[in-house]
């Protein structure tokens, strides 16, 4: 099902972790609204990096989620959230770069080291963060880099 020029339902809930696990990952009919405002919010992205974008994570079905070791309240079960990459544009930090200077409307864009973190509500925060990985764990800091703001 096609909910924008480059975006597709099936597209944004492919999950090579459930077709292994034999989970269905299609999404309950109450959240195709955001399912759309996701796949509208993506193609803006799409459209001020210039490429393609590469999908990493979207939709998560709750068996899915727990399987990941997804947080309970994770945006990606309300299908509000997608993890991609652009490599014809550049890092991920140049990514978060040029979203945070643009208008595009998100509620948290996330460098996370190989990839990027987008997600899209009805309140926008506009939050950007740069993920922290040791020894297994996470943590975040706000803006991009090093901050000494650290959240958790």
């Amino acid at each position: 099902m096609n909910l924008t020029p480059h975006f597709t339902l099936e597209g944004l809930c492919a999950s090579s972790t459930a077709v292994r696990l034999g989970i269905d990952n299609t999404p309950p009919d109450n959240l195709i609204a955001n399912a759309y405002r996701l796949a509208e919010g993506l193609e803006e992205v799409q459209s001020v990096l210039g490429f393609p974008i590469h999908h990493d994570s979207g939709f998560r079905c709750e068996a899915l989620n727990t399987a990941v070791h997804g947080a309970p309240t994770s945006q990606y079960v309300k299908f509000e959230a997608e993890d991609f990459t652009c490599p014809q544009f550049g890092t991920p930090l140049e990514i978060v770069k040029l979203i945070q200077g643009s208008t595009i409307q998100f509620d948290q864009c996330i460098q996370e080291g190989t990839w990027v973190h987008i997600s899209f509500t009805e309140n926008p925060r506009r939050e950007v963060l740069t993920a922290h990985f040791n020894g297994g764990k996470v943590t975040y800091t706000a803006g991009l880099g090093e901050q000494s703001s650290r959240l958790t």
